[in-house]
């Protein structure tokens, strides 16, 4: 995790940047303004690429005014961790709802983000299992992974969003279907005594597969769909929908930008961004624009975080009291 010397250090930096350009773009129309959005790994593409090009037309064409963004993306954890520390992000997509309240206890993040449509989340994305080309180890489900002869490349829980949905898709794959917590918990430590190499971000962990570490990644569907990856894609029969969520940093946000922010918070949801997100590999949370895309793989009995009780509970009951508790203290003793 990120030192706080060094997230000071960047926020500062960052923060003279916008203040600089903040200084030469006040005014009314025909000038710049800019918007500064932070969020986990795998947005990076979508954002720079599709969301903030197609936000800044559209300002443009009805303002006159040309917006400018600056992104920062890394593992949700970090991200969270530099806006804690005062890093300027006006707008924050997470991984998932626990950053979300992190921020809002401290009183960073006083929106409750609930309001926004769909209950602020802006899309989602399966978890899936990635092997090598020709499935060499016949992989099938997330229980081949606890077998023996398997190298896990997994993303590290400490600093990475989709480490903890990769956790509940681990376990909840047995309970969901109907089996026990003893033997979701006996699955969970099969799978982690094989994890081998780790990193602190899902596209992190994407460059570590590819670099030939690992018989298996554990990722998000997404992350094989933005762009071709050196592997075979496995779908599990079941497995969790990660759903991310849109922060509003209330903290970094003026009463002269608020106009702008609530503006590109309203267009996440709109159809023209919904379907951005989709072109790059998102799942919607419009199911008509998912329906007859052949780009996303069949999943038998999928499952979202409410199935598990939500993230505080799914967070306690799985993450802090079983995989922390029993699966890490057993896999480090060997």
């Amino acid at each position: 995790m990120s030192q706080p010397p060094k997230v000071l250090l960047i926020a500062v930096i960052v923060a003279g940047a916008l203040l600089a350009g903040a200084c030469t773009s006040a005014g009314g129309a025909g000038t710049s303004r800019t918007l500064t959005v932070y969020g986990f790994s795998i947005l990076g593409e979508v954002m720079n690429k599709g969301i903030f090009p197609a936000f800044t037309d559209l300002w443009q064409r009805e303002h006159g005014q040309r917006v400018e963004f600056f992104g920062a993306f890394a593992g949700s954890g970090i991200v969270t961790h530099q806006i804690l520390f005062g890093a300027p992000a006006q707008v924050a997509i997470l991984s998932h709802e626990l950053d979300a309240l992190r921020l809002r206890d401290a009183h960073v993040a006083r929106t409750d983000w609930r309001v926004f449509p769909h209950g602020g989340v802006v899309n989602r994305t399966p978890f899936i299992i990635v092997t090598r080309p020709g499935n060499p180890k016949h992989i099938r489900d997330f229980h081949d992974l606890a077998g023996q002869g398997i190298s896990i490349t997994h993303p590290d829980p400490l600093t990475s969003g989709g480490a903890l949905w990769a956790i509940l898709a681990e376990y909840g794959s047995v309970t969901i279907p109907g089996g026990t917590p003893e033997q979701a918990r006996a699955q969970l430590l099969g799978i982690w005594r094989n994890v081998r190499y780790q990193a602190g971000s899902a596209r992190a962990v994407r460059t570590q597969f590819e670099a030939g570490f690992g018989d298996v990644l554990i990722t998000y569907e997404q992350e094989t769909l933005s762009r071709p990856i050196k592997g075979m894609v496995v779908y599990p029969p079941s497995t969790i929908l990660s759903e991310h969520v849109v922060v509003l940093v209330d903290r970094n946000v003026s009463a002269r930008d608020r106009d702008l922010v609530e503006a590109f918070l309203r267009y996440l949801w709109s159809a023209d961004a919904q379907r951005i997100f989709v072109k790059f590999g998102f799942r919607s949370v419009d199911e008509h624009l998912n329906r007859g895309n052949e780009r996303f793989g069949t999943i038998a009995r999928p499952f979202t975080v409410a199935d598990l009780g939500g993230w505080p509970a799914a967070y306690a009951a799985i993450v802090e009291r079983v995989w922390k508790a029993q699966v890490l203290p057993e896999v480090q003793s060997r």
